[in-house]
């Protein structure tokens, strides 16, 4: 199965970029995985949050396939250990798609259209987190998930 991360805005941060590069190190002897993009809407200020969250869930959309399994990363989704989530990833990597799309949205959160798409919505914290923290976040979790998985040492309990 592949994983896409997909999100709206770069990392710009070099502490993240570095991070997240030495996670997907990692990852690419367990899954097939890679973050894209979501160039930010221009002019963010003259439209309101609507139209953004609008924009940008057509933007979304338009990388997701039918046959895609569509995971958001929101504030209001299920909260998991690294267990948990371990198991989740299980379950998504038996399912038989060939792909699944994690989508931290923008500021705004997600337009209905990208709320009625979504398989599943998962939060990574009550917390709130930079955008570009969360790439992190959800990268290292990943990889985590796949040495839970596979009974690697690297988690503890």
């Amino acid at each position: 199965m592949e994983i896409l991360l997909l999100t709206v805005g770069k990392t710009t941060q070099p502490f993240i970029k570095q991070g997240i590069e030495e996670y997907l190190k990692r990852l690419r002897h367990y899954v097939a995985y890679k973050i894209e993009s979501i160039p930010d809407i221009k002019n963010p200020r003259a439209q309101s949050e609507e139209n953004l969250k609008q924009k940008e869930g057509e933007a979304i959309l338009s990388y997701i396939s039918a046959s895609d399994l569509c995971i958001l990363l929101d504030e209001r989704g299920k909260e998991m250990t690294s267990v948990e989530f371990s198991s989740f990833v299980q379950k998504l990597m038996l399912s038989g798609r060939k792909k699944a799309v994690f989508v931290v949205g923008g500021p705004y959160g997600f337009s209905k259209d990208v709320y009625d798409r979504a398989d599943a919505k998962i939060s990574l914290s009550k917390m709130t987190f930079t955008h570009e923290m969360i790439r992190l976040f959800f990268t290292e979790q990943l990889y985590r998930a796949m040495t839970i998985i596979r009974g690697e040492p690297y988690h503890h309990e």
